[in-house]
């Protein structure tokens, strides 16, 4: 799959991204990221993107115009609409079910805010979810779209090594992962769990289970609960 990303800072994007598994799921072909820079489409000769908001108050607020070219341009290039995702706190929440529905698209844009925020006119054009990664503000959208692409992209076929790994993640049965050991057998007096060296599997999960539901029930008891409700 593809992203595309509306942004002021295409280097921060790019940058980021070229580096670990999603830098190497890149250059396999499995995933392909393209990083636009809004400020290529103004029609300002000092390429200036912002302007006062109407009505007074603080800061600048982004234009609608160059959002909207930029947008323009990606689609013409993809040759068909794609959902746009806008990041804002004002959003739903992101959580791993919302990462697989996006993993299902071929492509996906989404659209970095700065300053005050972005003229509301563009948005109503050419958004299609907001989405907001925590009840926080940071200065641009850029550092969400990136835990947003980093996410959807382990959920590609062929991007994680063992394609099984994302299936027994935290969340994947709403429920926090279960706690996980290496060698060596005993690190400063502590010992792996005996049931881990048993080669039983059958009762490694059952262990394993009963670990992530203890876990989620004191980390997470919002989670905790939902997951009883479901049973």
């Amino acid at each position: 799959m593809k992203f595309y990303v509306l942004t002021l800072f295409p280097e921060m994007i790019e940058q980021c991204l070229a580096n670990s598994i999603t830098g190497r799921a890149m250059e396999q072909g499995k995933i392909a990221l393209e990083a636009v820079n809004i400020r290529d489409y103004t029609l300002d000769k000092h390429k200036k993107v912002d302007d006062y908001p109407y009505g007074g108050g603080a800061g600048m607020v982004m234009q609608a115009q160059p959002i909207y070219d930029a947008y323009r341009a990606v689609i013409e290039k993809i040759g068909h609409p794609c959902p746009v995702i806008y990041m804002t706190p004002q959003g739903k929440t992101f959580k791993q079910e919302m990462a697989k529905d996006f993993a299902e698209y071929e492509e996906l844009i989404l659209l970095c805010g700065h300053y005050e925020g972005v003229d509301e006119r563009v948005l109503e054009e050419i958004v299609t979810h907001e989405v907001s990664i925590g009840d926080y503000v940071l200065t641009g959208g850029e550092l969400p779209a990136m835990v947003v692409i980093d996410t959807i992209s382990r959920l590609v076929p062929g991007v994680l090594h063992n394609d099984d790994s994302a299936n027994t993640e935290s969340f994947e049965n709403g429920l926090l992962e279960y706690p996980q050991y290496s060698r060596p057998e005993v690190w400063n007096d502590k010992a792996v769990p005996p049931i881990l060296l048993s080669g039983d599997h059958a009762k490694v999960d059952a262990w394993r289970l009963e670990q992530s539901i203890a876990r989620t029930k004191v980390k997470r008891p919002d989670l905790y609960q939902e997951f009883i409700d479901k049973q």
